[in-house]
């Protein structure tokens, strides 16, 4: 077995519990991958991220963005979060449990019991390109936010047409991401078990409501009236456009995978406060 260890840039908490998890996983017979970031802080060989792949569990040790950063390499490998004290909403682990948690998941997946619930993640695409998938989010906005930064968009929901308006942009989230940027866009929060997609226009006029769609719902977001436009997948710029141009949101082929205890998502609500 392979256990791929990705730790929090930064954070000396993290890094230490990635020594000793890499050390307990060792001592136990589990091969263990070390993403280079990580690996240089605790001194031990590194492995690229988009390698992680080849792994049979991924343990995040962090907050959520460790865990969206995991999840580019993951590519449908299971993924244990460990949360480090921020809000949580993907890592249900606590440091003080995390070895015996990531120990029992080894031991589940050598006896061919590893449970890993899958959420949907979203790909943007466009004439000849397609996005990686995306965990929180896709954003299609203008070239920045702001006066004089957006542009005009039609947004439909399988080919019928929803709204009309001149936005910042148009983020389309997954229950996953609802709790993230769509939230401060005052989008609806959705909790885990809704099988939907939320469409919310940024900053529009004349625009409408958020809206829930279908997880097998395409959005598509045709884009005017602006010299360039971005599309941007959970937080990492994806493409520049030049306007007129399409682009089609879906549910991407390949899940994210969650191993290990689920959180309570309303208690992690709360720590939004």
């Amino acid at each position: 077995m392979n256990v791929g260890l990705v730790a929090q840039k930064g954070n000396s908490r993290a890094a230490f519990l990635a020594a000793t998890l890499r050390t307990r996983l060792r001592e136990t017979g589990v091969d263990v991958t070390v993403d280079a970031a990580t690996a240089e802080t605790i001194d031990v060989a590194g492995t690229p991220l988009d390698a992680f792949d080849a792994c049979d569990l991924i343990v995040s040790i962090g907050g959520d963005g460790t865990f969206l950063f995991a999840a580019r390499g993951a590519n449908g490998t299971p993924i244990l979060g460990v949360n480090l004290g921020e809000v949580g909403f993907l890592n249900a682990v606590g440091p003080d449990e995390a070895v015996a948690a990531v120990l029992d998941a080894v031991a589940d997946f050598r006896a061919g019991e590893l449970d890993a619930r899958e959420a949907p993640r979203l790909a943007a695409s466009g004439d000849g390109w397609t996005s990686e998938p995306a965990t929180n989010e896709v954003v299609i906005q203008g070239p920045y936010r702001g006066h004089g930064g957006g542009v005009g968009v039609e947004i439909r929901v399988d080919g019928s047409l929803y709204s009309g308006s001149h936005a910042d942009g148009v983020l389309v989230a997954t229950p996953t991401g609802s709790t993230a940027y769509n939230l401060s866009e005052k989008g609806p929060l959705i909790t885990p078990d809704v099988d939907g997609l939320v469409v919310t226009e940024m900053c529009a006029t004349g625009g409408m409501p958020p809206l829930v769609v279908g997880e097998g719902s395409e959005v598509s977001v045709t884009l005017t009236d602006a010299d360039s436009a971005v599309v941007v997948s959970d937080g990492r710029l994806v493409r520049e456009l030049s306007p007129p141009t399409e682009v089609r949101v879906s549910t991407a082929d390949s899940p994210l995978r969650i191993a290990g205890p689920s959180s309570d998502f309303f208690e992690a609500l709360g720590k939004l406060d």
